[in-house]
């Protein structure tokens, strides 16, 4: 075998490589073997009839494809091994010749990081969180109304009531919407199905159907129903208004609290932790902005195809399409319009996440076992059945992933540390 290298730039390699006759002769035979058992041929027992009669049976051709199946990949896991390559996904197969054996293989490489000198990145500490007593005031309204209960009513529909609600919605004639005896909580900032729906509620009455047209939004998912008006008809069968709690101590011990005061007393630490937490959180996204600002980054272009094939995944799921293909189909776009309006997205996704993973590595950040497994708990304890939640997140592949989600958290708590030089900003993820 002879193996030649050409270095691509972006971290890829084109290994061009020549099998040796006797190499291309001996696969053909392990071929013919392998076939002459597998292929009934007239007058001969299977594995019986000799090597002309089989290539006049199955041709020429079908041999060297069944010898070629298995000898590229020997060929090529020799040439990575000769050349010290160290692949990260399977390579580009491209056959130049079959007398000889002559093919090419493109072969994706590690990424390559070069960290700027993070060190030198300053950034001001949060400012102290404060909380007011109208702020607290809100919290406990909030907390309130969840415990506030649904209770039937005989009028028309008003805003903050909960509605069953049949509805049929339509697009140029098309039905887009058909859904029956659906929950609907009229929220006048509600986006759901469009804006302007829950609005067109108000005074509806129970078992009368109204219709009524809204344009469907500029930045709707599906664009093919961007900026059209729609039509819906809606019967409402039953209206619930909310029945909320008396503002008293009942209503603190349902929060765990011995009194209204203490209950005041816990949003007002809530409210500050939860401040504290969003603060951490926009310092650490400007640091790792920054960081990512002074680095150099390469990578295979097969990361970033699989980065926006994550997200278009994610947002075919997120709508409801429990295959991609449907989601492509609905949205009235081919899969590579779709991609490259994720590309940019896709690509600064990737440059964040190998720019930490070699900060993780400079700065050797490592969790252990004990880690994963308190984080393991933790979103056990939380869980109705405790037992299957512990179960599913001991699965390896859950374990590892929560590994990476904490070492993530570690090295985003260790730049900021460095950034705005102090060394107490190691905090329980949010």
């Amino acid at each position: 075998m002879k193996v030649s290298t050409e270095n691509l730039g972006s971290c890829q390699a084109v290994l061009t490589i020549e099998a040796e006759a006797s190499e291309l002769d001996k696969s053909l035979n392990e071929a013919y073997h392998h076939l002459v058992k597998e292929v009934s041929i007239p007058g001969f027992r299977k594995g019986k009839a000799p090597r002309a009669i089989l290539v006049q049976h199955v041709g020429k051709q079908s041999l060297l494809h069944e010898a070629l199946e298995h000898l590229i990949p020997q060929l090529y896991k020799q040439a990575i091994e000769s050349q010290e390559l160290e692949p990260i996904a399977r390579p580009e197969i491209e056959i130049i010749q079959t007398e000889p054996l002559v093919f090419k293989a493109k072969v994706p490489l590690k990424p390559e990081v070069k960290l700027g000198d993070y060190h030198s990145i300053k950034l001001k500490p949060a400012p102290v969180v404060k909380v007011t007593k109208k702020e607290i005031a809100a919290a406990i309204e909030e907390f309130r109304a969840r415990q506030g209960t649904w209770v039937p009513v005989n009028r028309p529909v008003e805003l903050g009531d909960l509605v069953t609600i049949d509805v049929e919605a339509n697009v140029d004639g098309k039905p887009w919407l058909n859904h029956k005896s659906v929950l609907y909580e009229v929220n006048k900032d509600s986006s759901s199905p469009v804006p302007g729906f829950a609005s067109h509620l108000q005074g509806a009455e129970k078992n009368k159907e109204m219709t009524f047209s809204l344009t469907i939004p500029g930045d709707y998912p599906l664009k093919e129903m961007r900026d059209k008006e729609s039509v819906f008809k809606v019967s409402v069968s039953e209206i619930k208004e909310k029945q909320l709690p008396e503002l008293d101590d009942g209503l603190a011990k349902s929060a765990g609290c011995d009194s209204l005061a203490a209950l005041k007393k816990k949003m007002a630490a809530d409210l500050k932790a939860q401040a504290e937490a969003n603060n951490r959180l926009e310092l650490r996204q400007k640091a790792l902005d920054a960081l990512v600002e002074i680095s150099e980054v390469d990578y295979p272009p097969i990361l970033e195809d699989e980065e926006i094939m994550g997200l278009l995944r994610d947002e075919s799921q997120r709508l409801g399409f429990t295959e991609l293909a449907e989601y492509l189909k609905k949205s009235n776009r081919t899969e590579e319009e779709l991609k490259q309006e994720l590309r940019p997205v896709a690509k600064k996704r990737l440059v964040r996440s190998l720019v930490l993973e070699k900060l993780a590595e400079e700065e050797k950040i490592e969790i252990n076992s004990s880690e994963v497994d308190n984080k393991v708990s933790e979103i056990a304890n939380g869980a109705e059945d405790k037992e299957k939640a512990t179960q599913f997140f001991s699965l390896p592949q859950i374990r590892q992933s929560i590994e990476q989600s904490l070492r993530t958290q570690k090295t985003m708590d260790r730049l900021l540390q460095i950034t705005i030089g102090n060394g107490d900003v190691t905090t329980k993820e949010e």
